[in-house]
């Protein structure tokens, strides 16, 4: 037995790192104002009508996951608005760990909170890795009327194997459960779970809503990487290492401050003047 508990402490940290979607520093995860988002005095313009909803990934949370691509877009003219979510009881500054579907629910409060304070009759959502993929369980449960676009970078859309490391979990007795109970975010986003199956089952995409998906050949996280793909009538599926082949971003990296995915972020934002992408957009 005791041989057995070593073996799932060693192996579960592991996974844990290797599922985690942002290594930076704790900053006060507290979504308060931000380098001029989180701003709720904030109201959309005639050439930006929509809030911007940005949704952090796995162990991250509202400020970390968004030092990037939020002044990126408050620069263009955007409100945009981040929220903490998947909260464990006493685990601060790293979210995205309670069950997928229940987060769904807190993002649905929180959008209605935004579109309440700005006055915008639809948002537009942006989600790093769990971030790209937990919005689409509040789309197919009545949050499609409430958004125009869904942009996901790296998401984790059909799940991840990990570059193989959950194919070990059998291997080590009472990892699977212990994940199961304690880190249910986490299991939820391992391919041929529960809740993805759900969430999948009948098509990606829900109409009215506009899908981009932006991923990386290099991505080590959610593999393999053409699992973030959507299948659907408006979805558009983008490589980065197709714009510029010298981008090496990973998982990490491609929602932190790669400028090439926030110049196609943007891009997907508002279409109508989209400009190409090219190295030169880092």
């Amino acid at each position: 037995m005791k041989l057995r508990w070593t073996r799932t402490l060693t192996v579960l940290p592991t996974l844990a790192l290797a599922l985690g979607l942002t290594t930076a520093a704790p900053a006060a995860a507290d979504a308060t104002v931000s380098s001029g988002w989180n701003n709720y005095s904030c109201k959309p313009s005639a050439a930006h009508p929509r809030p911007v909803v940005l949704v952090h990934g796995t162990f991250g949370n509202s400020v970390d996951n968004w030092l990037g691509l939020a002044p990126y877009l408050v620069a263009r003219g955007y409100c945009v608005f981040s929220l903490d979510y998947g909260q464990l009881p006493g685990v601060p500054f790293f979210h995205g760990l309670g069950a997928v579907e229940a987060s769904a629910q807190q993002l649905a409060t929180y959008v209605d909170r935004v579109l309440g304070a700005t006055g915008a009759r639809k948002a537009d959502l942006v989600g790093h890795s769990q971030g790209g993929m937990m919005p689409r369980v509040y789309l197919k449960n009545g949050g499609a009327d409430k958004v125009n676009a869904l942009v996901g970078l790296a998401p984790s859309n059909h799940g991840t194997d990990v570059n193989g490391l959950t194919d070990l979990l059998d291997q080590f007795p009472g990892v699977k459960d212990y994940v199961d109970a304690f880190t249910p975010g986490l299991s939820d986003q391992i391919a041929g779970s529960d809740t993805l199956n759900r969430l999948n089952e009948g098509g990606d995409t829900v109409p009215g809503v506009h899908y981009t998906v932006i991923a990386t050949r290099y991505d080590e996280v959610v593999t393999p990487y053409g699992t973030q793909f959507l299948d659907g009538p408006d979805v558009r599926n983008v490589l980065l290492q197709d714009f510029c082949s010298a981008d090496r971003s990973e998982h990490v990296a491609i929602g932190l401050f790669d400028r090439i995915a926030f110049h196609e972020t943007a891009n997907a934002l508002d279409p109508a003047h989209a400009t190409p992408t090219t190295c030169a957009s880092g």
